[in-house]
């Protein structure tokens, strides 16, 4: 059987389960990049560019990118500034600015300087050294070590500004590599590593795993319900569902919790939307979701896609009915009549029947499986790493979570975990 492969962007790792520019200086080198898992804001942002380009871990290929999103102030001039904000202190060292400037309404600054928060006011960063202002570069900063909660970009000049990428550098706040897998499970977990590297050539530059999601949200999920078929749906049965998923999710999540620097004791799920061909499916009339009737794709219905990640992965949603508070990073898309399931960066599908038949069930196994594709974990159907029996990425042999299954889980943070900061 194929792989159930979508069809607007390249989904990297998914599966389907039968039955059961210029160069950058260098950090210290115990530093990493901590902007990306900041939230970027700003004094004014132009209508057409977006903030989330300075932290979004895209290196530019020039000071006049037209390829990548850009953050720029058209046609607002004088003192800006661009901020990031992190959920709790971080310890910086230095930081890497780049300039967007488009040769015309938008120019590199006149002057510019970095300023951290004291917890009343933003001051400038003592001991900084030279604020350059080349083009088409990264321009370097020093300065002495400050802990702060927020480093903030400020820019002035006669013409509107603009960044591309602000690189914060400094110390990962989970310290340590807090790797310690079973040693009998180590060379298993170095092949499926090797495998993926060998297999997936857009490993490290895919943007959409659920981590990618989880961290773009600040630690938790949003969910779109796609109910293809026509039982109807009371909202008793509507609230089981959305529970039910979060407690499978859970099951993933909570393997996180306190390893390896992961920042979150636990990620929320929230259903935000049901997508029906027909709104009387829906037996209830309360607003606690966003509700899209006839919007067909794949000929299934589908929430509105202007509300969905997997169609807007720069992570801004100007157009979604409902506000970004409304967007899905995933659909469960629950088929009539469907055996086995699919998964992968825009979520999962399995039998509508046997979903709702396993609500109460402490494992959803075929759930199980489809959320570890959309976490980046592969199938296993012509291979098995050395020295392991079961588990639950290899289908149809086992039906929970193995200890095998939960540290190649944790392997994709240990590899990923740089890109936000960590």
């Amino acid at each position: 059987m194929k792989r159930w492969w979508a069809a607007v962007v390249p989904a990297l790792v998914l599966g389907l389960l039968l039955s059961p520019g210029g160069t950058v200086p260098a950090a210290a080198a115990a530093d990493v990049n901590l902007a990306p898992s900041a939230t970027a804001s700003a004094s004014y942002t132009s209508g057409w560019e977006s903030v989330a380009a300075i932290n979004d871990g895209i290196d530019p290929p020039s000071s006049n990118d037209t390829v990548n999103r850009r953050w720029g102030t058209w046609p607002n001039t004088g003192e800006q500034w661009a901020l990031l904000t992190w959920p709790s202190a971080r310890t910086l060292t230095s930081a890497d600015v780049y300039f967007f400037d488009d040769n015309g309404g938008v120019r590199v600054p006149a002057s510019w300087r970095l300023q951290s928060w004291n917890g009343s006011a933003y001051v400038d960063l003592a001991g900084a050294s030279a604020y350059n202002r080349a083009l088409n570069q990264y321009n370097h900063v020093t300065f002495t070590t400050v802990t702060t909660t927020r480093l903030r970009v400020l820019l002035t000049g006669t013409s509107s500004v603009g960044l591309l990428e602000v690189k914060a550098n400094g110390t990962s706040p989970g310290g340590g590599t807090g790797w310690n897998p079973p040693a009998n499970l180590v060379t298993p977990l170095n092949q499926v590593w090797q495998h993926y590297e060998s297999t997936y050539p857009q490993l490290n530059t895919f943007r959409n795993y659920g981590w990618d999601q989880v961290m773009a949200n600040g630690g938790s999920l949003n969910y779109c319900v796609r109910w293809e078929s026509s039982a109807p749906v009371s909202a008793a049965l509507r609230d089981r569902i959305h529970a039910s998923l979060a407690r499978q999710v859970k099951k993933w999540t909570d393997l996180m919790a306190g390893h390896n620097g992961w920042p979150y004791t636990d990620v929320p799920v929230k259903v935000v939307g049901w997508a029906v061909r027909d709104r009387a499916t829906l037996q209830w009339s309360d607003n606690s979701v966003d509700v899209y009737v006839n919007n067909i794709r794949e000929g299934a219905p589908q929430c509105a896609e202007p509300c969905g990640r997997f169609f807007n992965q720069n992570g801004q949603y100007p157009n979604c009915p409902g506000g970004a508070a409304r967007h899905y990073d995933m659909s469960l898309w629950l088929t009539a009549g469907m055996g086995g399931g699919a998964g992968g960066d825009w979520g999962q599908r399995i039998g509508s029947e046997y979903f709702v038949g396993a609500l109460d069930a402490e494992n959803i196994h075929i759930l199980l499986h489809e959320i570890g594709h959309s976490f980046g974990l592969d199938d296993f159907y012509d291979w098995t790493p050395s020295g392991v029996g079961g588990f639950l990425m290899k289908a149809g042999s086992a039906s929970q979570i193995t200890d095998f299954d939960a540290w190649m889980f944790r392997d994709w943070w240990r590899h990923l975990k740089s890109r936000y900061g960590y």
